[in-house]
């Protein structure tokens, strides 16, 4: 079993505390949080071992996994990979390009795994339709939440909407033509309100919307390809696959037939994929284990953590 260390004991971090004491592929060593009074509270109450040293967690550990605000997880990976550690590490990567750029070379150059917790990739309704998507040309997503400080001391884009973009940049095989976005500052010194077109150079289009000032929370995203519409609620853990194929000379009383005006005939149906139960963090923390135990390429890789980042970038500056 890998052994594995927590840095960062907030909200997000006990989450991760106590999926790691569950995980057969860990072996939890404790947990280091640079607020003392939290963290012995955290200790007394789940009995996690608080490590005073952000130093002496790192050395007694394989794997570090950096659930801190994010202007420290430079710091946090630059000192974990100096060590030789491995690294999992909460979106967004870092905060700017130019440190996740410095991130993933010192972990190339110690020949180390890492890992960014982009978590969407591993809800149970995506992963049922990814292999569904092929070349997508038109994507809308919604990602609206109710308001909560946590989050707010970055823009909306970086808390929220980095999510649907890790997720549209796995599925458009294409580089981006071109960004155009609009943000509002409602209650926070950031925006808190945005939406964004992006432009890929094969001609698909994608729309996001983000907020965190909504009166009710909505995670949907709508994927349009060539004779297919795939819904994906990741809220719900709900999808919805629609087909067409040409029309059978006979149709059925209960087919559903669309003419258009050339007279060609489709039949819709639809190929809704079974939804397996799981815990995304769970399995995106362990799938980790086994790129490690493996050797092999992690799911969510630094890169991809950092072409999100260098788009959400880019949104952020057109505002």
């Amino acid at each position: 079993m890998l052994k594995a260390g927590v840095l960062g004991a907030g909200h997000l971090g006990k989450i991760h505390l106590r999926l790691l004491k569950q995980s057969t592929k860990y072996e939890l060593v404790g947990f280091y949080d640079a607020d003392e009074h939290n963290a012995k509270k955290v200790e007394e109450e789940f009995g996690y071992k608080y490590f005073n040293s952000i130093d002496d967690l790192i050395d007694a550990v394989d794997m570090v996994d950096i659930v801190t605000p994010t202007l420290s997880h430079f710091e946090c990976a630059k000192k974990a990979i100096s060590k030789g550690r491995h690294i999992f590490i909460e979106k967004p990567i870092t905060n700017t390009v130019e440190e996740a750029e410095h991130i993933r070379t010192l972990l190339a150059e110690n020949n180390l795994r890492g890992q960014v917790g982009h978590v969407e990739r591993f809800n149970p309704a995506f992963t049922a339709v990814k292999d569904k998507i092929v070349n997508p040309m038109f994507i809308e997503t919604h990602r609206l939440a109710e308001f909560n400080p946590r989050g707010t001391d970055v823009p909306v884009v970086l808390d929220l909407m980095i999510h649907d973009i890790d997720v549209i940049l796995s599925v458009v095989k294409s580089k981006v033509k071109s960004v155009s976005a609009s943000g509002v500052s409602v209650i926070s010194e950031t925006p808190d309100i945005a939406n964004a077109r992006i432009e890929f150079e094969n001609g698909c289009v994608a729309n996001l919307t983000a907020s965190r000032i909504s009166l009710k929370n909505m995670r949907k995203t709508r994927f349009f390809q060539r004779d297919a519409y795939i819904s994906v609620d990741f809220l719900e853990k709900k999808c919805e696959v629609v087909k067409m194929k040409d029309a059978p000379t006979d149709p059925g009383d209960f087919d559903m037939i669309l003419q258009n005006a050339e007279g060609i005939k489709k039949q819709i149906y639809f190929d809704n994929p079974d939804i397996p139960k799981n815990n995304a963090i769970l399995d995106e923390l362990e799938t980790f284990a086994h790129a490690i135990n493996t050797n092999t390429t992690p799911v969510v890789t630094l890169q991809d953590g950092t072409e999100a980042l260098r788009l959400a970038t880019k949104i952020i500056e057109q505002f």
